[in-house]
């Protein structure tokens, strides 16, 4: 991906277009991540809940991609949110991914029972070691999001929650594009639910896009949005990656906002120029 193809979100610059690996394991997560790579995917997403982290690195490892090149995710589970399960948890995802530091450490869903603060400065602690290079969080809301930017010594970059074209998240993704935070789409294909919508292949036929990519075109051209769907064919996998080669009209944007509601509010209509 070239610099263009970025979000520049607090002092990190993030892959508009990551690989997701929920869900996937073992051989089958090995070989996905490394058709992502050879497809161009400099984002890899994965978590701690998922199981996955050492064949995320086995593909990162055995890959002719410098790491640097890389932007690589992981999440504190749920679990591991008091202090020292933060730098306990942290420490062993580094070995598991076989890294001295992970690009961004997220944490993967809001808890009441540890305090927001300690677990935000453990992550700011793996910071200033060098094990983290930037934090956020997944599945925050509007006021958690900014009750968690209050608290943090250092920028949270990014928020990453489920978005897709019926899935809408214009409060948050107003607050994001306001606040240099990046909102990164999981889910970002509806689970497979766009592959057969009409109204999205009838977008993408002016282009020779299937509706999955325009469905992926239409979050990247949003202010501040990422997206890290996942695929298990190297197909699918570089398909998905096919995508910076055209761009959606304001009138097709408008359409596929409206699968979800006609309606838009003008703040949102005007930052996304769409009025």
């Amino acid at each position: 991906m070239t610099d263009s193809h970025t979000i520049d979100a607090g002092n990190a610059a993030i892959p508009a277009l990551g690989f997701g690996t929920a869900r996937m394991t073992g051989d089958d997560c090995r070989e996905a991540v490394t058709s992502a790579l050879e497809a161009g995917y400099r984002h890899l997403d994965t978590a701690q809940l998922y199981d996955n982290e050492d064949a995320v690195g086995d593909a990162l490892a055995a890959s002719d991609v410098p790491r640097e090149d890389v932007f690589v995710v992981t999440k504190l589970d749920t679990d591991n949110l008091a202090r020292e399960d933060v730098l306990a948890s942290t420490r062993r995802s580094l070995d598991r991914l076989g890294l001295g530091t992970v690009d961004l450490l997220l944490i993967h869903a809001p808890r009441d029972r540890v305090p927001l603060e300690e677990t935000l400065d453990a992550m700011n602690e793996l910071q200033s070691e060098g094990a983290v290079e930037h934090i956020g969080v997944s599945n925050f809301s509007v006021e958690q999001l900014e009750r968690a930017r209050e608290l943090s010594a250092t920028p949270i970059v990014a928020n990453q929650v489920k978005y897709h074209p019926y899935h809408r998240q214009d409060e948050l993704l107003s607050y994001c594009a306001d606040n240099d935070v990046c909102l990164t789409a999981y889910s970002p294909l509806a689970e497979g639910a766009v592959v057969g919508d009409d109204r999205l292949a009838e977008i993408g036929e002016r282009y020779g896009k299937s509706a999955s990519q325009v469905a992926l075109r239409w979050l990247l051209q949003q202010p501040a949005v990422a997206a890290i769907p996942k695929a298990a064919s190297p197909e699918h996998v570089a398909a998905n990656a096919e995508i910076f080669d055209f761009e959606l009209s304001t009138a097709e944007r408008r359409r596929v906002f409206e699968l979800t509601d006609p309606r838009l509010t003008a703040r949102i209509a005007s930052k996304l120029g769409l009025d």
